[in-house]
Order: structure tokens, then sequence, then C-alpha cells
């Protein structure tokens, strides 16, 4: 683990300084595409080129369940895991079209999923344990499991990087995984669960309030140490998380963007962050859910969302839909012609006549 953290390298600063001279100097008021011009400048950094174009694309969707449903936090009953596992197997999931969307590879890995699964072209058999144990009684996972999980992860998106892939989604399925999820947030903020826990799939104002109560109890009887990322992760995560943190660290120590989704991804790369916070510079903002939790994680990690859709789904959704606009930066960057090769007359006053130029 020390040495895959040491091997997470500063982004390239002379290939984002030349990709953000071209970007000043194409056919635009500056800065007038604020966030593309952000992204294309972050891959640069990353791909260390200052024109990145067409990035082969992977999501890897983690799916595990957690104990803590027995304690009726979730609307939808744990068997709903392995049925959507088989879903996005058949391809009729909302992931499945998104990731069509953006031709993007999706990798589903059961890393804990409480059934057996039959074998499936596509479905990678990675099982820790069958779901964690309940954390509202006692932790969720043993640290062995939860290194486990972490290397599980970080294997897979070594296998997709070897493949090619330079950007990495995230993505989740596990009913009631929205609970460990916020728990490993409230870790992180003084803001108490009231404040951070979110319907999920669509609990009443009653389970809300219950699942509040729950999270509570979970840090209580846990007491997990914000100081040891691993202690919080054991004691009040879930397998999917764990290993979605290995798919962090192994994507920035091997130079690959990492696409984050919602509360549960944002979790996990929360936690990865504090393990290596040199990895928060390959983190890429996709949307800002409905959940609470979410907009904080992303505000201590320091990443922005860039889409406000009111989304909760998971899967990966808007992991897919932040690849799309990846494309899009690097479509601008590399399609749109700058003011001399158009020959169009630059800004004349202001900032842009500091950094527009026609010999470009």
């Amino acid at each position: 683990m020390e040495q895959l953290i040491a091997a997470i390298k500063p982004l390239d600063s002379e290939a984002m300084d030349q990709c953000q001279l071209r970007i000043d100097n194409l056919t635009k008021p500056l800065g007038s595409l604020y966030g593309l011009e952000q992204l294309a400048r972050k891959l640069a950094g990353i791909t260390r080129q200052a024109r990145p174009n067409q990035l082969k694309k992977s999501i890897i969707l983690m799916a595990a369940d957690h104990g803590v449903t027995a304690e009726g936090i979730s609307a939808y009953p744990q068997e709903v895991t392995p049925q959507m596992v088989l879903n996005f197997c058949r391809g009729g999931a909302a992931i499945n079209v998104f990731a069509r969307h953006v031709s993007a590879e999706l990798v589903l890995v059961d890393i804990g999923v409480a059934a057996e699964l039959p074998d499936l072209p596509g479905l990678r058999r990675e099982k820790i344990a069958p779901g964690t144990a309940n954390m509202a009684t006692g932790a969720a996972m043993t640290r062995e499991q939860t290194l486990a999980a972490i290397k599980i992860g970080i294997k897979i998106v070594r296998e997709e990087l070897a493949k090619g892939a330079k950007i990495i989604g995230l993505g989740e399925m596990g009913i009631g995984n929205t609970t460990p999820s916020t728990a490993i947030i409230g870790c992180y903020t003084d803001k108490p669960p009231s404040e951070l826990a979110g319907p999920g799939t669509g609990i009443s104002q009653a389970a809300l309030a219950h699942k509040v109560r729950i999270i509570q109890q979970a840090i209580a009887v846990n007491r997990p140490d914000p100081d040891d990322p691993l202690d919080v992760l054991a004691k009040v995560g879930g397998l999917e998380i764990a290993g979605l943190v290995g798919v962090v660290l192994g994507a920035a120590a091997g130079g690959a963007a990492v696409v984050v989704d919602g509360v549960i991804t944002s979790a996990a790369a929360l936690l990865a962050v504090k393990m290596a916070p040199q990895a928060r510079d390959y983190l890429v903002g996709s949307h800002l859910s409905c959940e609470p939790a979410h907009n904080i994680a992303l505000q201590i990690i320091g990443v922005p969302a860039y889409l406000q859709l009111d989304m909760r789904l998971g899967e990966g959704t808007g992991a897919a839909l932040g690849m799309s606009l990846i494309d899009a930066s690097l479509h601008v960057l590399n399609d749109m012609k700058t003011f001399g090769e158009a020959q169009v007359a630059t800004a004349q006053d202001g900032p842009g006549a500091l950094r527009q130029r026609a010999d470009i």
C-alpha cells in the first residue's frame, strides 16, 4: 500500500500550462467555457499531454450487501442487490444505457453480494464475504476484509489500465449503502447525521428519522477513528466502498482520471484522499445528488460537481455523464480553432488582451 501511494505523482504542470494557453486562445471570450476548460486542463495534467484526445473509458461497478439493512433503513429489500446485478449483466439498467452512451467499458464486480450469483458473461467473482455485518451493533468488517477488498479494487483497475483505459468511472450497487456512506462522511465533518442523511432510494420521513438514529448508533457503538481511514472504513463502511477505495488509489498511481458518482463513491473517494492526499488531483466530480452528505464530501475532497440534475440512482450513472463532459471538453480543446487559425481578432481590453495572440 505504501508503495502504491508513493507512486501517485503530481500532475504535469507544463502540459497543463500548454493546454491552458491553447484554451485561452480559442475563438471565445477568455474563460467563457469555465467548467469545460477546467476539465481539459486537468486531463492534460493527468495524461501528461497538452492536447489529450480520444481517451479510453471504463466504469468499475462494485456490488455488495450490508448487514445494516436488518435495521429497516431502505425502501427496498436486500434481494434487490443480486437482482440488479443480473439486470446489469443483461444490459437492462440505467448504467448500461449510460455506459453505451459514452462508449465506456462496464466492469461488474461481485465483491460482497449476499447471494450466490450464476456464472454470467461480464461478471467478475471477487466475493470477500456475503455482505457486511450489521454496523449498528459492531464493526461492519474486519480490518483484514477491508484490506482484501481494497486490494481487489487495485487489481481490477490495474487490469483496465493495462487495456489502455485513461478515465475510470466509479459505480456501485448495494441496498442500504447510503447509510454507511453517510456514516463515513460524518466522521469527517462537524455536521450531525440529521443534516447529512438523505432519502436514499426514497424512504419516508419517518424512515429517514430512523436512518439518522441508526447512523448515530453505529458511530457511537464503533467509535471510528478519523485519523485512521482504514478504521473508519472497516467499522462503518462496506465491501464495495472498500473496493472503490482501491480503484481510486490504483487509478491515481497508474495515471488515470477517476470520475466520481454520488454519495457512495464520494465516501470512497474521501477515504482514498485521507489515505493519499495526492490522489485528490486525479478526481473529477460529476453531478450533485439529492443526498446532503454528497455535497459535504465533495467540499472536503475539494472537487466540484458540474451537473445538478437531482439524481440519486448511483450505479455510476453520474460518473458516465461526467465522462460525457470530459469528452466535450476535449472536443473543445482539439476541434475549436484558435484566433490565429480562424483569423479572428483577439481581445483588445481586459484579461483576454493579455493572454490572446494571433500567432497561436
